[in-house]
């Protein structure tokens, strides 16, 4: 693994600058600021339309903005095409070649560039062992797999030695087990290769487990920069709590800085603001199963309605007994518990009465949207 000094040595730094790219009246990107730090892997999440890949374009010179700089280090890039950037681009279906073997697909940057045989032949091979495809240079793209046509676009990629590699959802065509295996191995070469990685999904699992910092982005605007735990854990608003991770959202009215859903009062980690309309977010592996002497501050008596064997865990749906929306039906939870040998006897059946509990290291509330 490279040192850090390596690192910024190597790859440069992206600075984005009140970028905005509309389509008549439709902001795509709406004044998007954002530093990505050299050797960083960055990952622009967010729902389908949300502009995560067209600030990915924008990087790469297929887009043009109608506003804003990009400094590629100290340069501003904005106006510079697509193959003067120096950029390593892995597309969504690949774009590989079919009528060209694996070693040509890969040495097709090279040839570009003008490069000479044997620096083309020394490229290759050392594209190929990077991505751990060594010995299968000769074979046709429509007789690898779906995990070998990502890596061979991934060798493409890198084989030039850019110092910025854009990815846009290079794992959606995999299964689930194979896209999981491929996360870790991305990011085990990201560290290696120490290239600037500006990485594009609307997968929240697959940008908390690759990510050193997260751009949530949403209607072109850019709603959080942070650290995955800080996204997951301290998200500003109520659309990245529901969007990020498996969540419950409770509606909270805070009166004289004071929490409350309903009647009860909701003991949260954090100074609360203004009062108004909150919501509580609530995490399916934060809720504990009480007993009703139990004085954890946030408890919510209830009926387990579905029980549901997930492997690893057990999922309840409970019916939540003290309160009705709106609209006369009960708001309803969703609880995590462990599949291990010391939980199964205390698992709840369906129409069992338990209460759960949320402490209150683990509330928190967000505005209302």
């Amino acid at each position: 693994m490279v040192s850090h000094s390596e690192i910024k040595e190597q790859a440069l730094r992206i600075s984005i600058q009140g970028v905005t790219k509309t389509y008549g009246d439709f902001f795509a990107l709406n004044n998007v600021s954002l530093d990505i730090e050299a050797g960083e892997f960055l990952t622009l999440l967010g729902p389908s339309g949300s502009g995560k890949t067209t600030l990915l374009m924008v990087l790469a010179g297929f887009i043009r903005p109608n506003q804003g700089q990009v400094f590629f280090g100290s340069e501003d890039i904005v106006l510079k095409p697509p193959h003067l950037r120096g950029v390593g681009m892995v597309f969504q279906n690949y774009a590989l070649f079919p009528h060209m073997s694996v070693e040509q697909n890969v040495a097709y940057p090279l040839k570009l560039r003008r490069k000479t045989k044997d620096e083309i032949s020394q490229g290759v091979q050392e594209a190929l062992d990077t991505v751990k495809l060594a010995g299968l240079g000769n074979r046709k793209i429509g007789q690898l797999s779906g995990g070998q046509r990502q890596r061979v676009a991934l060798a493409r990629a890198i084989v030039f030695k850019p110092k910025v590699l854009l990815m846009d959802e290079p794992l959606s065509a995999l299964d689930k087990k194979l896209r999981e295996e491929m996360q870790i191995e991305l990011r085990r070469l990201h560290d290696n290769l120490a290239i600037t990685t500006v990485y594009v999904t609307h997968d929240q699992k697959e940008a908390l487990t690759m990510s050193d910092r997260i751009a949530v982005i949403n209607h072109g605007i850019l709603n959080q920069l942070g650290l995955p735990q800080e996204i997951y854990s301290n998200p500003t608003n109520a659309f990245i709590a529901d969007f990020i991770g498996e969540s419950t959202l409770l509606p909270v009215e805070v009166r004289d800085s004071t929490p409350r859903f309903g009647e009860s009062i909701i003991s949260v980690n954090h100074d609360v603001g203004s009062d108004g309309s909150y919501v509580l977010v609530v995490r399916p592996e934060k809720l504990l199963l009480v007993t009703d002497e139990s004085t954890a501050p946030n408890r919510f008596p209830c009926t387990v309605e579905e029980s549901i064997f997930q492997g690893e865990s057990q999922l309840l749906i409970v019916r939540l007994d003290t309160m009705k929306s709106g609209d006369k039906e009960p708001y309803r939870l969703n609880v995590r518990i462990a599949n291990t040998s010391a939980n199964s006897a205390v698992i709840p059946q369906v129409g069992d009465s338990i209460c759960v509990a949320l402490e209150k290291v683990d509330s928190f509330i967000v505005k209302q949207e």
